[in-house]
């Protein structure tokens, strides 16, 4: 799930030129992605594809080292990889053409969001609303959208207070459509909360909507929720399943006693997502809960799977 001001800190390759040929074991070890990543990547979604020796042999650039660098933050601000490479299309498409038109509205919501200029930001989003489904302008819009000013954001003076102005705004367009969405769910209920300590309930909110289009019905507690009050609600809703957005460092303790003592207390399926859940799906895994990732379409569906597991073992 999402995390809007993470950045991932990667050096670059000072001793390569633009046209240096590194091979994929150096790819590695500057990007901290490893091989099976990088092959499934080119192979499942057409990202980085390679150069390659006449054996076959893997080669790459300085410019695919950036693009793996492009990729990995945008899976840092919850971005799902299978998105990624439309989220970087967009960007690179001149603005007559119909992927490109999501590059306008881009730059106009940008724009206005570095004005703090509310009318606009509505005016854009209606805009997009009227030509495209809601879902299609989550993907082609708002998460391309929340990736450019995250990058934005890191070191431009203002950049908290745009961060908060867009935030809140996207949080209130986000909340309407979950309530608007309500009365029409009827599947399994689920209790979503952010953990202690995170505060960007954005990416929580995209999986929320993410799991009401599957039907399922959605309780949204937001940020910095403590887990024992997380346990109460999922008690009292009587809740199928509980899930936490983590995207940075959580507490001491977290992994060790708090997400075990949770997932004893609830007597249900506890469910982590977001990049902290991809980091630490071992540790996620030995506290007896189920790492989510930041794939919403993929965490829905593993979702959705393991609770008719939990279901057919009553």
């Amino acid at each position: 799930m999402y995390n809007s001001v993470t950045t991932l800190s990667m050096a670059s390759p000072m001793s390569a030129t633009a046209t240096e040929k590194l091979p994929m074991r150096t790819i590695a070890s500057l990007t901290g992605v490893n091989p099976v990543t990088l092959r499934a990547w080119e192979r499942r979604y057409g990202l980085v594809r390679p150069l390659r020796t006449a054996k076959g042999h893997r080669l790459y650039t300085h410019e695919h080292v950036e693009q793996i660098r492009r990729v990995l933050a945008l899976v840092e601000r919850g971005i799902p990889i299978s998105r990624a490479r439309e989220v970087l299309d967009a960007e690179r498409e001149p603005a007559a053409t119909p992927r490109g038109s999501w590059r306008v509205h881009l730059e106009r919501m940008a724009a206005a969001t570095a004005r703090f200029d509310e009318a606009e930001l509505d005016r854009v989003y209606d805009e997009a609303l009227s030509l495209h489904p809601a879902d299609r302008v989550t993907h082609g819009l708002l998460l391309p959208l929340l990736a450019r000013l995250g990058e934005r954001w890191q070191d431009l003076h203002g950049g908290i207070a745009e961060e908060h102005f867009f935030s809140t705004y996207l949080r209130s367009k986000l909340g309407a459509r979950l309530q608007h969405r309500m009365r029409y769910a009827t599947g399994p209920r689920l209790v979503v909360a952010c953990a202690p300590g995170e505060h960007h309930e954005l990416g929580l909110l995209l999986f929320a909507l993410e799991a009401q289009s599957a039907g399922m019905r959605v309780v949204v507690l937001g940020a910095d929720t403590p887990l024992a009050e997380i346990a109460v609600a999922g008690r009292r809703s009587g809740a199928d399943g509980v899930v936490v957005s983590l995207s940075s460092d959580p507490p001491e303790g977290f992994f060790e006693r708090a997400l075990p003592a949770l997932v004893r207390e609830v007597a249900m399926p506890v469910f982590v997502g977001g990049p902290t859940a991809v980091r630490q799906r071992r540790a996620v895994a030995s506290a007896g809960a189920v790492a989510l990732g930041v794939e919403l379409e993929d965490a829905v569906r593993l979702l959705a799977a393991t609770l008719r597991r939990a279901e057919g073992a009553q």
